[in-house]
């Protein structure tokens, strides 16, 4: 581990703060973007639990921007977009607000022990849910593979740009460094919300897709190896990516679904039937979209037009310009939308000068921001986090704001099944609604740069 010494205080902030009670807070005067569209002029109040207790809108900033949500949201930059899924609990405030809405600001304060005067004001900024990645591997120097150090500092560089819940992703090797390195991540999820546990990516990949893994240490998904995983987690894991076509893959994907693991298809060279009955057998999840299995072919389909055909999978992608190009993002989004989960891939690299890194026990070079094996040039992660992510659907690619969004917040948890209440985080997760957890970003609405983060309460940033 390489961590940067600039980042020690800001490590140490953000761990600590995180690892403290939450404490009341309120926002007001934002415009609201989340999955069931946009909100001018909104107030939210959370609670001593981090939850958010009431919502409304603001009478000092609705004015005639406020916006009538019918199945349609309008975008901050004027568009119309048709909004998708049932989540219309938000879509009765449209009404310019009265002295009575303005009463239920200060009472909704008042019951959570706040001094309206306290509240945040956003002048005008947006407000959306914090984002959640379930599939990165380190930043700033460190690795989640690194022990409790790495993680804290991995965690911190993603955290200070939005990211307020992740899921950490650990990288393939011997079963033994794999169980410790679970088990790490497990032990720190005592103490902090946003750790939503591991995600195995490997061992149990296709070696002519390895990416950058290492060859010596893939493997078939037999039982035993498979029991190993279950049982070092502890109901920690969150999912594991594989190749099905690996002798005992389908059986692999049946049992890790009976344990309450996701499987996701990935660094695979499976066909487009063996994927479908991946996807039967209990995978919900296609690893990195485009990136480490067959590509699309008229005459050998591949895994991916069957994760697109099956509603019940949701696609991972990798929006940095470089592991997919403009046109296919665009293309994903059309096919699957709502079902398209912004994830980042990033490796210990992020945040760091241009270089020469490892992931894993392999060695990388960073050059413009873009990792590759230093051994044969493949593609090695990325160095992206999702405020990058969602900068670029929006201001670079032209996608609706409510969309880009969505895919950084409800749909990763959706994935997860962190959308409703859950063993792992209590309250659900993806929305700014009531009932919620109270993780919530303020942006720049000109540049979508992260401001102001918190976490289930605890104000990071």
């Amino acid at each position: 581990m390489t961590s940067l010494p600039q980042f020690a205080d800001r490590i140490h902030s953000i761990s600590q703060t995180l690892e403290s009670p939450a404490h009341p807070f309120a926002v007001r005067n934002a415009t609201k973007i989340d999955a069931t569209g946009v909100i001018h002029g909104f107030w939210m109040v959370a609670d001593a639990d981090g939850v958010i207790f009431a919502d409304g809108v603001d009478d000092t900033s609705a004015g005639t921007d406020a916006v009538e949500l019918g199945g349609f949201a309008e975008s901050v930059d004027g568009s119309i977009e048709e909004r998708g899924g049932d989540h219309s609990a938000a879509t009765d405030i449209t009404e310019h607000s009265s002295p009575q809405q303005e009463s239920a600001f200060n009472r909704a304060c008042a019951a959570v022990g706040l001094n309206p005067a306290d509240a945040f004001d956003a002048h005008g900024f947006l407000v959306v849910p914090g984002y959640i990645d379930i599939h990165a591997h380190g930043g700033w120097g460190a690795s989640f593979d690194d022990g409790p150090d790495g993680i804290d500092t991995a965690r911190a560089a993603h955290a200070w740009h939005g990211t307020t819940r992740q899921v950490c992703s650990l990288i393939t090797n011997p079963l033994d460094v794999m169980c410790r390195n679970i088990k790490a991540v497990r032990d720190k999820m005592v103490n902090r919300p946003d750790i939503l546990g591991s995600h195995l990516e490997g061992p149990f990949l296709a070696l002519s897709r390895k990416g950058a893994h290492d060859p010596q240490c893939l493997r078939d998904p037999d039982p035993q190896s498979v029991a190993r995983l279950i049982d070092a987690g502890q109901g920690t894991i969150r999912q594991i990516t594989l190749a099905p076509e690996r002798m005992g893959g389908l059986a692999a994907v049946r049992s890790l679904a009976q344990h309450g693991i996701i499987p996701a298809v990935g660094h695979t060279d499976c066909d487009y039937s063996t994927a479908r009955a991946a996807f039967n057998a209990g995978a919900r999840i296609l690893t990195h979209l485009f990136d480490a299995m067959n590509g699309l072919h008229h005459r050998n389909p591949g895994p991916i037009p069957a994760a697109i055909e099956d509603p019940r999978v949701t696609l991972e992608l990798i929006n940095d310009g470089f592991h997919v190009r403009n046109p296919m993002v665009r293309f994903g989004f059309s096919q699957a939308p709502h079902r398209i989960a912004l994830m980042t891939d990033a490796m210990a690299a992020t945040g760091c000068p241009d270089g020469r890194y490892k992931l894993g026990e392999l060695d990388v070079r960073v050059e413009d921001g873009h990792a590759r094996l230093v051994s044969n040039g493949a593609i090695a992660a990325s160095t992206l986090v999702l405020e990058k992510s969602v900068q670029r659907i929006v201001l670079t690619l032209g996608i609706s704001p409510v969309l880009a969004v969505e895919a950084a917040t409800l749909t990763p948890a959706r994935a997860l099944g962190l959308d409703r209440p859950n063993h792992v985080t209590d309250h659900p997760l993806g929305l700014l609604q009531p009932g919620y957890a109270a993780d919530a970003l303020i942006l720049d609405p000109a540049t979508w740069d992260v401001r102001h983060v918190w976490c289930e309460g605890r104000h990071i940033r």
